[in-house]
């Protein structure tokens, strides 16, 4: 007696089919499962055996054989306990096997045979509609998770015997609603709050029209992390397949789901997190905060104090957009196309330049070491953040989150109205090629830029970065062309203050 069913893995953020094959035949009662099983899918055995049996069922005193195919592709997790029991009565007799062929299941059992909720919904609901199934029976709690692809039908169900009723055809299961509703989050804090600080609030902007990533130094307390967290407040709402990729990251993170997550995100892990821990790892490979952080906002506070290995392993994730974890001799490949938001004081104690300051040349120098060329080279906007004068904490705030939105979305329609041409949804994605395609510059601007790289202010990275940043200065300010006003602006966003005005000088 052999019965085949359908079920997923989850690699990376996505998922891989798996047939579990489960044989029944005459000999020594025994229960085994091979096919490159990790514990956890190995335990299964019991959890299996105990719902089935608690179900109203009785286990075959025979030999039970379960293969999950294909061989070489590692297997792990709980989710594959419904599909085995599932098997399992089939092979038996107790559910038809011909419904199986075109469903997926998906599931882990309690010893009571109750359905528990697994990680990766979305990703394996994915996968079932990618193979031309047509639906997936799973836990009721993740229906709505897996009602977010479309045209894929699925059944909820609370408990083994009400899968096996829904393989019989007798329910439907639990219905899942129309359209998952949206997860809800708190509001972004706005830009009213800040007070003073228009070079940054400035700054800000320029880094949320165009995608690029930002360095805020200054002294303790004069407001670089609140600055910070209200980037979120003007950068563009997801399109519907970004929400659905963060929705995804996050289910195969393990976090709860309520539906679909509308927001982009915002992590700002502590400065004690290790290397794995911020681009992913671990002996099973998961995501770590650079992909949490896909299509949002990666802020590094007090980024110096980062450990220096965590620090050079986000140089592939800037500059690719993704990170490729090996281990055991396969690849996971986890997406990372987030906008890195730093902070750092200019010395150990923070206070550099003034009577408070107590730290010798050495210790400063050790402390600026501690963040690479290589690593600053890939951050577009260097921005000092000084202290407010008592005049600007006493005055209106300089802005708001709604009206800078407003001209970052401006922005970004111009930049999109480009895409088809450069293969780019903003301007800090655009590769080499795409970005000589848009860009041109007006005379003036083509000899400053021509001058900042014969001086050395710029490497051949920062060369182009600059180009990315004075095109997205020129798109807030309705230009077609790159002018000699945005290129400088662009340096001196990242260039040193005398190396720009001598810039300027020669090019005058």
């Amino acid at each position: 007696m052999l019965a085949c069913v359908t079920t997923f893995t989850l690699h990376g953020v996505e998922s891989r089919r798996v047939a579990v094959e489960v044989d029944v035949r005459s000999g020594l009662p025994g229960f085994t499962i091979v096919g490159l099983a990790d514990r956890s899918v190995r335990e299964s055995r019991e959890r299996v055996r105990a719902a089935i049996q608690n179900s109203g069922w009785s286990m075959p005193p025979s030999r039970i054989t379960v293969n999950l195919a294909p061989a070489h592709l590692r297997k792990e997790g709980p989710g594959f306990d419904l599909a085995v029991a599932c098997g399992l009565l089939a092979a038996v007799g107790q559910v038809p096997a011909g419904r199986l062929r075109s469903v997926a299941i998906y599931g882990e059992l309690a010893l009571s045979g109750e359905l528990r909720p697994c990680r990766g919904v979305l990703a394996v609901a994915e996968g079932a509609a990618a193979a031309g199934l047509d639906g997936i029976v799973l836990p009721t709690e993740c229906a709505p998770e897996a009602a977010l692809v479309e045209g894929l039908g699925v059944f909820g169900a609370r408990d083994l015997r009400e899968v096996a009723a829904i393989l019989r055809g007798e329910t439907d299961g639990t219905a899942a609603p129309a359209r998952a509703p949206s997860a809800s989050s708190a509001e972004a804090p706005d830009l009213s709050d800040v007070r003073g600080h228009r070079l940054p609030l400035r700054a800000l902007t320029i880094a949320a029209a165009g995608g690029h990533n930002m360095l805020m130094s200054g002294p303790p307390g004069v407001g670089k992390t609140m600055l910070a967290r209200r980037l979120p407040s003007i950068l563009p709402p997801l399109t519907r397949t970004e929400a659905i990729e963060v929705t995804r990251i996050q289910s195969v993170a393990g976090r709860p789901v309520a539906g679909l997550i509308t927001q982009r995100p915002f992590r700002a892990p502590h400065h004690s997190i290790s290397a794995s821990g911020l681009v992913g790892g671990g002996a099973s490979p998961a995501p770590g905060e650079a992909t949490l952080a896909h299509h949002g906002v990666l802020f590094l506070d007090e980024l110096a104090e980062f450990s220096r290995s965590a620090l050079e392993a986000l140089r592939q994730p800037l500059e690719d957009g993704r990170v490729t974890i090996v281990r055991g001799q396969q690849a996971a490949v986890f997406p990372t196309g987030f906008q890195l938001v730093a902070s750092t004081n200019p010395c150990p104690c923070g206070h550099l330049g003034t009577p408070r300051c107590r730290c010798a040349e050495s210790d400063v120098a050790r402390y600026r070491r501690r963040l690479s060329g290589p690593l600053l080279d890939r951050i577009d906007l260097l921005v000092e953040v000084r202290r407010p004068a008592p005049e600007d904490l006493a005055a209106g705030p300089v802005t708001s989150s709604a009206a800078e939105r407003e001209r970052v979305l401006e922005a970004r329609e111009r930049q999109a109205a480009r895409a088809g041409r450069a293969g780019a949804g903003c301007n800090a994605r655009l590769d080499s090629a795409g970005l000589r395609r848009v860009v041109q510059l007006d005379d003036r601007a083509d000899t400053v830029l021509r001058n900042a790289y014969a001086r050395g202010a710029l490497s051949p990275r920062g060369h182009d970065r600059v180009l990315r940043v004075a095109r997205t200065i020129a798109d807030l300010d309705g230009a077609e062309r790159v002018g000699a006003a945005h290129l400088l602006e662009a340096l001196a966003l990242r260039c040193e203050p005398v190396q720009c005005s001598e810039v300027d000088g020669e090019a005058a």
